[in-house]
């Protein structure tokens, strides 16, 4: 008989509540989101004081839960404010921090002791001695660094106590530093990375300056080779979630706080469908329409990473995204013969949208007769946010995404 693999954890980002719901109702176990300071991600509208109860108290009405990050590595003058940051999120119900500083761990361990500790990827957990000091500081979960291949998991799991849970990211943007531990942002922009405010220079393009020729710029292009040679291609792990889980790791993480609902949305889809296909089904191989999904967001090259003991590449011609679909429209629910829709992107009468919706596969089906607000036809839907009424009998629930590939 196959061996039965336990179901990991499914942890998905949400930048703001519109994300967080998209997580909710796309299949995620948890979601992890950050306070206005103290995470490591600056760009999201992430969410205050009352925005963290709200968000918990959506969240454990759906049996998800949620994990405050409080990755940063604060300053002096920071700590005073972050004490009652950590008591709000304990009043709040917040299941977890996620930590990448002694001293916050000490702090949150003081002051919201109900809250369980996690140890953020920030930290560059990757070996068994570490993971077990952070175990024996308080912390319940390891989030391993990037850097660890699959192998050396195995080892971590193999040399640590059995309570206590390893994590690790399945999917995503990788760094060109170790662990997110980078300065090229601080030192080019002022934005410092290791607080939250990173500007990604690593997606740049460069050229080289000789010294005793400032005036003259020499690219970096050789053969094949280009001048992004600090891009890192994307993690993609879900054809191998089996592999995770035999290695020991007990969640899997999704990147993306900075990304759109509609991201948020399609790869918590895509590997709430992976978890569960292998659960069922622990020997056959992931069938080709859930990884399709993966290409339908933006994206960069993919590649597994470090886990399999290689690099995980780079695309050093370009960093732009690869874009084969586009959100045309968002489902608001059915009136009648229609389905009402708020328009995202132009699309045309005769396109054929691609439906995502909530616990199902995605179905096709052709945009027939359209009309706007005013019920009168039209060809198009041209305008933002403008309100479209779509003549069919297809079923899409309420938050549904209409996508459309483009040509």
């Amino acid at each position: 008989m196959p061996t039965i693999r336990p179901k990991p954890e499914l942890l998905a980002p949400a930048g703001d509540m519109e994300r967080l719901t998209a997580a909710v109702e796309y299949g995620a176990d948890a979601v992890y989101l950050a306070g206005k300071s103290f995470g490591m991600r600056a760009a999201p509208q992430n969410f205050d004081e009352e925005g963290i109860r709200q968000a918990v108290k959506l969240c454990h009405s759906r049996g998800v839960r949620v994990y405050v990050t409080c990755n940063t590595l604060p300053r002096n003058e920071e700590l005073p404010a972050l004490i009652p940051f950590l008591r709000c999120c304990q009043e709040a119900g917040v299941d977890a921090f996620i930590i990448s500083d002694l001293g916050v761990l000490a702090l949150a361990r003081e002051h919201a002791p109900l809250v369980q500790r996690h140890i953020s990827t920030q930290t560059g957990i990757v070996n068994y001695a570490a993971a077990k000091a952070c175990y024996d500081l308080g912390a319940s979960r390891v989030v391993l660094a990037r850097e660890v291949p699959l192998s050396e998991i195995k080892g971590i799991r193999e040399n640590t106590p059995p309570e206590l849970e390893l994590e690790a990211f399945a999917h995503g943007s990788m760094c060109v530093s170790f662990s997110g531990r980078c300065l090229l942002s601080n030192y080019m922009t002022g934005r410092d990375a290791n607080r939250g405010a990173c500007a990604q220079p690593c997606r740049w393009e460069y050229t080289l300056i000789e010294k005793e020729r400032p005036q003259q710029a020499f690219t970096l292009i050789q053969e094949e080779k280009g001048a992004y040679v600090f891009n890192s291609n994307d993690m993609r792990m879900i054809e191998h979630i089996p592999a995770m889980v035999d290695a020991g790791v007990q969640s899997l993480k999704l990147e993306g706080r900075a990304k759109s609902a509609y991201y948020v949305a399609c790869v918590t889809a895509a590997y709430r469908r992976a978890i569960d296909f292998f659960h069922e089904h622990p020997e056959k191989p992931l069938p080709p329409e859930i990884l399709e999904e993966t290409e339908k967001i933006s994206h960069r090259a993919y590649s597994p990473g470090f886990y399999f003991g290689g690099q995980p590449g780079q695309t050093t011609d370009r960093s732009q995204y690869t874009r084969k679909y586009e959100v045309a429209a968002v489902c608001l629910g059915r009136e009648g013969e229609y389905l009402r829709l708020a328009q995202r992107n132009r699309f045309f009468k005769g396109d054929t949208a691609d439906i995502l919706q909530p616990g199902k596969a995605s179905i096709t089906a052709p945009l027939g007769e359209i009309f706007n607000e005013d019920w009168e036809p039209i060809e198009s839907a041209p305008h933002a946010e403008m309100t479209v009424y779509w003549k069919t009998d297809v079923e899409a629930a309420p938050g549904a995404y209409l996508r459309i590939q483009k040509t």
